[in-house]
């Protein structure tokens, strides 16, 4: 037994668990076990203090452990620990519900609820694919998501999605989609502030893919307004808004998935009001409890959910959801939540640290093996030149020496992204990129 003062104990037999998304050799090998939380930290097994530059995984917005989020998910346990929202109900997602559409812009009138942000993607999907069906459209099922893009690991999530490795395994996953090109491109871009402006005419594509599949075949778009599990993709100027404009032409839907860009880490309640760029469906999760309790959820536009109330009387009109859509700790982690941003003005907060923010990441600037800087918001992505030989061997290097520094980051291959809740305070930034920066000066 590993035993910490002050936290349950932890087994030292390891091998039971299959990790999700790691190394299990390795790790299992030389683990690193997180055994509790508070705010900006975490804390070891062997008892030192990791500051949190990941926010967990873009999801604790507002720190970890905050009592008023704990005492609502023991207090609603105490009171209704369940109730089926499949033909029942409970005030829970009625309330959040009514929360929740105000501080998305635009006319979002309904919200579905599901428990991640890859049942949120799927739920888009097969919502957007069944709009065009209930208007007499049926013909209208393909698919159009774009390379490099991650929208969790479901089916759909992955075919729509555009890394390989997390493609490859699967077979041929759904039929119709097809793909946009990724917007990054170092030579155009490389440590630019913010927006690039090189690279909205790749929007284009969507032109070309109409003009191969026909606009009457595509129900459609989705992509990541920043483009986060990748590596941190910042969309160029105007990109986005031609790809609007672009699916009002043929009457496709327009998805943002906001799993990552939800609640304020922009420095906006969600990047379609940051970007001013109003899409059909966003899905949301991870911020929305704060982490506390999984849940997910996909915004929908005025006219969505009308359309589908043309069904006969007593007659199901959307035959999806899940044992768990709108649980009652769920609603409750998810209200607490929000009142906490609310009180705390957190995303204006976060949007007031964002040229500190940007200060401190372009600081890296000329360090060994640093070939790109890039940042918008509280998010980050720092890009290295891979070994020779070796792709994504130095950034699991400079993972592990930042967790024996005291600092968490998160990489995908040779890239550092960064995304601190947004409660982290100035010192702490410094501190942040004062660790990363004597690491990156050590890495072979």
């Amino acid at each position: 037994m590993i035993a910490l003062k002050g936290a349950k104990p932890v087994q030292s037999n390891l091998e039971a668990f299959w990790m999700p998304f790691t190394a299990n050799r390795q790790f299992k090998a030389k683990p690193r076990l997180l055994v509790a939380a508070q705010d900006m930290h975490y804390t070891t097994a062997d008892g030192r203090q990791i500051l949190d530059g990941t926010a967990g995984l873009w999801c604790a917005n507002a720190g970890h452990c905050r009592p008023q989020i704990v005492e609502a998910i023991h207090k609603q346990a105490a009171n209704l620990d369940f109730a089926p929202t499949f033909q029942m109900g409970h005030p829970g997602p009625f309330e959040l519900a009514e929360r929740l559409l105000p501080m998305m812009p635009g006319n979002f009138d309904h919200v579905f609820f599901a428990n991640s942000g890859s049942e949120a993607v799927e739920t888009a999907l097969k919502i957007a694919i069944a709009y065009h069906h209930v208007r007499g459209e049926g013909t209208r099922q393909r698919l159009i998501g774009r390379e490099r893009g991650y929208h969790g690991v479901g089916f759909g999530g992955i075919s729509v999605g555009g890394i390989a490795n997390n493609r490859k395994y699967f077979g041929s996953l759904l039929a119709g989609v097809d793909h946009l090109p990724h917007t990054h491109n170092l030579e155009h871009n490389a440590f630019t502030r913010g927006q690039p402006q090189w690279g909205a005419h790749l929007a284009d594509e969507l032109e070309r893919l109409v003009a191969l599949h026909d606009a009457s075949t595509i129900a459609a778009v989705i992509v990541e307004p920043v483009a986060g599990s990748t590596g941190v993709l910042i969309p160029p100027v105007g990109y986005l808004e031609r790809l609007r404009e672009i699916c009002d032409k043929y009457g496709i839907l327009l998805i943002f998935d906001e799993v990552i860009t939800g609640f304020g880490r922009l420095g906006a309640s969600f990047a379609t009001e940051y970007f001013g760029v109003m899409p059909d469906l966003v899905t949301v999760a991870k911020g929305l409890t704060n982490a506390a309790v999984p849940m997910g959820a996909v915004f929908c536009r005025e006219g969505i959910y009308d359309a589908f109330m043309n069904a006969p009387e007593g007659a199901i009109e959307l035959s999806h959801g899940y044992t768990y859509s709108g649980h009652p700790l769920a609603c409750a982690a998810a209200i607490a939540t929000l009142n906490i941003y609310k009180e705390e003005d957190l995303f204006a907060r976060a949007r007031d640290l964002s040229s500190y923010w940007e200060d401190g990441v372009h600081s890296l600037k000329g360090l060994p093996h640093v070939i790109d800087l890039r940042n918008l918001g509280l998010v980050a992505g720092i890009e290295l030149e891979a070994f020779p030989g070796k792709p994504g061997f130095r950034g699991a290097e400079c993972l592990q020496r930042c967790y024996d520094n005291g600092l968490l980051i998160r990489t995908t291959g040779d890239i550092i992204a960064l995304s601190p809740p947004l409660i982290v305070q100035k010192e702490q930034i410094d501190q942040m990129f004062e660790i990363l920066a004597g690491v990156l000066r050590t890495l072979n």
